[in-house]
């Protein structure tokens, strides 16, 4: 016998009401995980949490996880690198590393990346080199060779992190192969180097762009150098307390020294402390206090102005072959045959972190620049 119809239609009317039950509570749910803070409108929420550094915000719920990632939250800073497989001749990809999820994402890829050479047969000795700086919150290449040994990039090339996007900026009266390369604020100056020939002319000039005016699509040349000694291979020039500090040689090798003055808009002579302990890699957190990696030693040391010395500070295997120093916000970036260390410089005692690479790659360059949207 069947059960009674009184009683299937009671059975079916409280399967209905779990599942509305179920629903509702599900949808309270949800809710609660997109609440950022109970009781405050979001709005609130977010100034009050704009202030907690991401890293924690990250670790305790999901609702915050996903705000640290939206336009509307101030972006936090990430590693920005050029990486290669070892060996490769000119194969180069662009990564970015969130240092919150300790993860990397690829750049989105630009067709002109794939002229750029890193080595050529004929020079199995030499590496070439791809110069880059970051500048007013972007990734800028400058100076780069092709297959033909030409210069790579005849303009700048521009990747915006907030955007995710590439672009150009304003064509070089004499695109580089290698040149000195350098940044004082939302300015990038470009001196001497190579471009398809040697010149000269091209070896002692200046030249500055404004990346941020919005009538800076042009090239200023400013102040000639002396003489064109500084035009020998890719070199920084160091932004340091309104001026541009460079060497025209690097490593541990006898080298000349040159300061541009901003303000006197002249080039004078090199301290002669800071000279001396050029060994390697140079960087100037906030253009303020400038760091060097001597690179046969592994050694991290301070300049010090006032007495015209540098002052050590750690001494670590890591940093033996150091090639590239970037500094940021408290902490330094450098690239060695080790590959991507941070050292933070803040803390007491300075501490070294390793930065795990995707497998298969080596570090070319690397920057810091604010993170790329989820989406991009």
């Amino acid at each position: 016998m069947g059960m009674p119809q009184h009683h299937l239609q009671s059975q079916s009317s409280s399967n209905n009401s779990k599942r509305r039950k179920n629903q509702q509570q599900h949808e309270q749910q949800q809710e609660q995980e997109h609440v950022l803070i109970a009781g405050l409108p979001d709005h609130i929420a977010q100034l009050c949490l704009s202030s907690v550094n991401p890293s924690l915000l990250f670790s305790i719920s999901h609702s915050w996880r996903r705000l640290i990632y939206s336009p509307s939250f101030p972006p936090f800073f990430s590693l920005y690198a050029i990486l290669s497989p070892p060996k490769s001749h000119s194969f180069i990809e662009f990564h970015t590393f969130d240092p919150i999820s300790h993860s990397w994402r690829i750049l989105p890829h630009h067709p002109h990346l794939r002229h750029l050479l890193l080595r050529h047969p004929s020079f199995l000795s030499r590496s070439l080199s791809v110069q880059s700086v970051s500048a007013a919150g972007r990734l800028i290449l400058l100076a780069a060779t092709t297959h033909n040994l030409s210069p790579g990039l005849p303009r700048p090339l521009i990747f915006h992190p907030l955007s995710g996007t590439w672009s150009f900026g304003p064509v070089l009266a004499t695109p580089r192969r290698w040149c000195a390369l350098g940044v004082l604020g939302p300015d990038v100056y470009v001196a001497s180097g190579i471009g398809a020939h040697f010149s000269i002319h091209v070896a002692r000039s200046l030249e500055k762009w404004d990346v941020r005016s919005p009538d800076g699509d042009v090239w200023e040349k400013k102040t000639d150098l002396k003489d064109g000694r500084f035009s020998r291979e890719a070199i920084d020039a160091v932004g340091w307390r309104r001026k541009l500090c460079m060497v025209n040689v690097k490593g541990d090798a006898a080298k000349e020294g040159a300061v541009y003055d901003v303000a006197e808009e002249a080039w004078k002579e090199m301290p002669e402390g800071m000279l001396y302990g050029w060994k390697g890699p140079v960087a100037a957190m906030e253009e303020e206090v400038m760091y060097v990696v001597d690179e046969a030693k592994g050694v991290l040391r301070r300049y010090l102005a006032e007495e015209d010395a540098w002052e050590e500070i750690l001494e670590n295997e890591r940093l033996k072959g150091a090639e590239q120093l970037v500094a940021e916000k408290g902490k330094l970036c450098v690239v060695s045959t080790s590959g991507i260390s941070v050292v933070d410089v803040a803390a007491s005692p300075p501490r070294i972190i390793p930065v795990l690479l995707p497998e298969g790659f080596e570090p070319v360059a690397v920057h810091v620049l604010p993170r790329m949207p989820v989406g991009h």
